[in-house]
């Protein structure tokens, strides 16, 4: 299963199509973080889920820097002239980027301080800074600097004895200017605000003090203690992103463990790509940080008030549920769940599919349940399973461990290449491979995202297989924040398509055509223009037709030519996405009946769904794969054809709602520019839908 090749992508359309067809991804994930940014500002939300937001917008900027800008800085330092789809060059982008970045960056600050601050002291929470600070306070502070953050500090200078020290990524930092009074020499210093300590310390008793002081402004009132015979003369916050985007050389005789591990330790040590500092930083200080950092005033962002917003998920975690979305208890699926017994999953999955839609419907009384009981059942001979991303405690690694101990054969496909997740499932792998799991770490030069499990049970003398494929990750925590989807079946098609793919992962088998499922890197991309060409047909005859897509991103530009083509020959074609969008709808003449629209709230919206009309029978696919270079050709993703009727019926009368003019939403329109509209809540409703069904 090799990746396909890149002239593959741009495959000559059947007709010519205008050169400004495409938006620009980075420019188009930007104009997401803005609609993150949108719901910080929206006065309607309860106060701290607008501080959520804010928090999530900045922890989303974050991973921007260290990895598309990363990527766009790297190819430009190689002197690449290569063009981005819509016609820029990577100096262009970077240029429109960073002009992007900084008003977004300004607009953050503006709501923090100017609107979300002064609410929050309204209602009693206070961010102050040590000369607001009383003398009973202050005492009481000092002893918890003393006690609690003083031992911690390393202060480090720079002089020609003492080089300029390494600035790890994300990380709070003072720069400290500081004078000897004998001589009068002036010396610069690095003191690391620490990353184990609340960045917010509560001024008070600290289980009643709603009013908290930033961690830098306690070091910096103490700042003499660390320099003493020293004057402190001035001092600057500052933070630094690096570079954190992996590129392992895979060798097909290397241990890939090895191989992470080695480029894992080299991360931490990756470029500077961004320096945010205060409006108040001191010109010479950042003129030695440009300097030392080797990066350009370009790469400077500057942040009013606190940088680092992405740490207001401490005053998010406040217990304070008058300030926050009411609670929401996922439901059990109706089908999953009989008064206080539960029911045996495989004795419901005999009886038809059942379509769950998290977090509406509960990912541990569902998905979770389904591999703990095969875990349990003396019946169950076999458990295989991928896993991407899981949570810290994960009850389905705990399920896993529980099975392989128990004498079944259970296989895991760890992906230890999973983003900012790689050490944690390098942990994972080796305590499965200690309780006797069989490990896998997937396919030389592709990711597995898929969302997979097959298990297999002997009933009576028959084997039967059971699966689950969904578009979320086996984590049950994110499973109550993101919306996902996921089929749980005992279709044996399903189950065939299953063993057949996982002797592919685990083994050397060139499988590359499914029943049931459209397999990357060689079916994704293929299958779905097959079907778009399809609906053109339908179209041209007379039949009914049309194409609905339900993704995080759409970027291929394969697949968005087709839509193209697919509008011009009279096509409806509506797009939900949640995130970057490379295709330019309602254009006349090759757009217009396109329609891109885009629900952003309190859950994720993460799931991937692929509808088409066909004719009058309509046919739906749900899997893990956005409409991606990446996904389509660098990685192994699943999407499967539901064929239960009832689960058909489900899918679409969600997708009938979510796309609902009445619904809250951002509409794209052929300018690039996103504008909201709607009033209905799709995702209140279907919090209410679900409860119902429960109740």
């Amino acid at each position: 299963m090799a990746p396909q090749s890149a002239s593959t992508r741009t495959a000559p359309a059947e007709q010519t199509l205008p050169a400004d067809r495409f938006l620009n991804r980075e420019l188009s994930w930007l104009d997401f973080n803005a609609r993150v940014l949108e719901l910080a500002e929206d006065d309607a939300l309860p106060l701290l889920e607008r501080v959520k937001f804010l928090a999530i917008f900045a922890s989303n900027l974050d991973e921007f820097f260290m990895v598309r800008i990363a990527g766009l800085k790297r190819r430009h330092s190689t002197g690449l002239t290569v063009r981005s789809p819509d016609g820029l060059t990577i100096r262009e982008q970077l240029t429109r980027v960073t002009e992007r970045t900084q008003d977004l960056v300004h607009r953050h600050a503006n709501v923090f301080l100017k609107d979300v601050t002064p609410l929050l002291e309204e209602s009693g929470i206070r961010i102050v800074h040590w000369a607001e600070i009383g003398d009973t306070d202050a005492t009481r502070l000092r002893e918890y600097f003393r006690d609690q953050v003083f031992p911690v500090l390393t202060p480090l200078a720079v002089d020609p004895a003492h080089p300029f020290p390494y600035i790890s990524g994300l990380s709070l930092n003072l720069a400290v200017s500081v004078r000897d009074t004998d001589t009068g020499t002036s010396h610069f210093a690095r003191v690391k605000v620490p990353n184990n300590v609340p960045r917010f310390v509560p001024v008070g008793q600290a289980d009643t003090s709603a009013t908290f002081l930033p961690l830098e402004d306690l070091i910096a009132a103490h700042l003499p203690q660390l320099f003493p015979g020293l004057e402190v003369v001035a001092h600057h916050l500052f933070r630094v992103t690096r570079n954190a985007d992996l590129e392992v050389e895979e060798d097909r005789d290397e241990d890939l463990l090895q191989a992470l591990e080695r480029e894992l330790a080299r991360r931490r040590f990756g470029p500077a790509v961004r320096l945010e500092v205060t409006d108040a930083m001191d010109p010479q200080i950042l003129e030695l940080l440009l300097s030392e950092l080797e990066i350009g005033t370009q790469d400077v962002v500057v942040v009013p008030g606190l940088l680092d917003l992405a740490s207001l998920w401490q005053l998010y975690d406040l217990d304070r549920p008058e300030l926050k979305d009411e609670p929401f208890v996922p439901a059990t699926h109706p089908r999953l769940s009989e008064g206080e017994t539960p029911q045996s999953v495989f004795a419901m999955l005999r009886e038809g599919d059942v379509l769950v839609h998290h977090p509406y419907q509960s990912f541990a009384t569902s998905v979770q349940r389904f591999i703990e009981q095969a875990a349990a059942d003396p019946n169950v001979l076999a458990i295989k399973q991928t896993l991407y991303r899981t949570s810290g405690d994960s009850p389905i690694v705990n399920a896993l461990v529980d099975a392989a101990e128990a004498g079944k054969q259970v296989v895991v496909l760890v992906e230890i290449k999973a983003r900012f997740d790689e050490e944690a499932n390098i942990s994972w792998a080796r305590e499965l491979e200690k309780a006797g799991c069989h490990v896998v770490y997937g396919l030389v030069g592709l990711k597995t995202h898929c969302k997979t499990a097959l298990v297999v049970r002997r009933e009576g003398g028959v084997i039967r297989r059971y699966c689950h494929i969904g578009t979320g990750n086996y984590n049950p925590k994110t499973a109550r924040i993101y919306e996902d989807l996921g089929i749980l079946t005992a279709d044996p098609r399903v189950g065939a398509d299953l063993t057949d793919l996982f002797n592919t992962l685990t083994g050397y088998s060139r499988q590359t055509a499914y029943r049931t499922l459209m397999v990357a890197p060689h079916g994704v991309r293929n299958g779905l223009l097959d079907k778009i060409r399809r609906e053109m047909r339908h179209a041209a005859e007379g039949r009914p037709a049309g194409i609905r897509f339900k993704v995080n991103s759409l970027v291929d530009e394969q697949i968005i030519d087709a839509l193209y083509e697919a509008s011009i020959a009279g096509v409806p074609v509506e797009l939900l996405i949640r995130g970057i969008c490379a295709l330019r709808p309602g254009v006349a003449g090759l757009s217009e009946n396109i329609e891109v629209r885009s629900i952003v709230g309190r859950f994720l919206e993460h799931s991937r769904v692929m509808s088409f009309t066909n004719g009058g029978d309509p046919e739906f696919w749900i899997g893990s794969s956005d409409l991606m270079h990446r996904n389509l050709d660098r990685r192994v993703e699943v999407l499967l054809k539901v064929c239960d009727e009832r689960a058909r019926e489900e899918l679409g009368a969600t997708l009938d709602r979510a796309m609902a003019p009445e619904v809250r939403c951002w509409t794209l329109g052929p300018d690039g520019e996103w504008t909201r509209s709607g009033e209905c809540d799709y995702q209140a409703e279907l919090i209410h839908q679900a409860g119902e069904q429960a109740g």
